[in-house]
C-alpha cells in the first residue's frame, strides 16, 4: 500500500510540474486575465487540488470515525462533546436577537441571517471563554498546590 501511495504521489507531482510549465505567461495574464484564468492547465491544477483535498478530508474523516467506533469510551466522550457543542449552539441561537442590524444594511439582510451571524459570534465567544477557563484553572491549581 505504501508503494502505491508513493507512486501515485510521484505521478501527481510530475503532472503538476508539467501543468506548471503549461501555465500562461505573465504577459498574457496582464493583458487578458480572463483568458489566462480560463486556461486548461490552470483548470487542471484546480481539479487536482480539489481531488487531493477531497481525498484528504475523506481519509481524515474515515480514520476518525474508525477510531471513535473502535473504542467505546472514546465514543462516549465524543458524544458528550458533540452534545455540549449542540447545547452551546442552541443557547447561542436563543439569546441572539436578530434585530441588531443598522438601517444601512437592513435591505441586504433579513432577521434570520442576522440571528445566525449573532449565534455564530456567541458560539465563538462561549467556546473562547471555556477554552480560557480550561487553560487558566489548572494552572492556578498547580501553582497553589505546591
Amino acid at each position: 500500500m505504501n508503494k502505491i501511495v508513493k507512486i501515485a504521489l510521484i505521478v501527481i507531482g510530475v503532472i503538476g510540474a508539467i501543468l506548471w510549465f503549461m501555465l500562461p505567461s505573465s504577459e498574457l495574464a496582464e493583458g487578458n486575465p480572463a483568458e489566462a484564468a480560463g486556461s486548461g492547465a490552470l483548470n487542471a491544477m484546480f481539479w487536482i487540488t480539489f481531488l487531493l483535498l477531497g481525498f484528504a478530508a475523506l481519509a481524515s474523516l474515515g480514520f476518525t470515525l474508525k477510531n471513535i467506533f473502535s473504542n467505546p469510551a472514546g465514543l462516549k466522550k465524543t458524544l458528550f462533546a458533540v452534545g455540549g457543542f449542540v447545547l452551546i449552539a442552541i443557547i447561542a441561537y436563543v439569546i441572539s436577537s436578530g434585530t441588531d442590524v443598522s438601517d444601512q444594511y437592513a435591505s441586504m439582510t433579513d432577521e434570520g441571517t442576522v440571528r445566525k451571524i449573532g449565534m455564530g459570534l456567541y458560539v465563538f465567544f462561549f467556546l473562547l471563554v471555556i477554552a480560557l477557563v480550561l487553560m487558566i484553572v489548572p494552572s492556578f491549581k498547580k501553582m497553589f498546590s505546591k
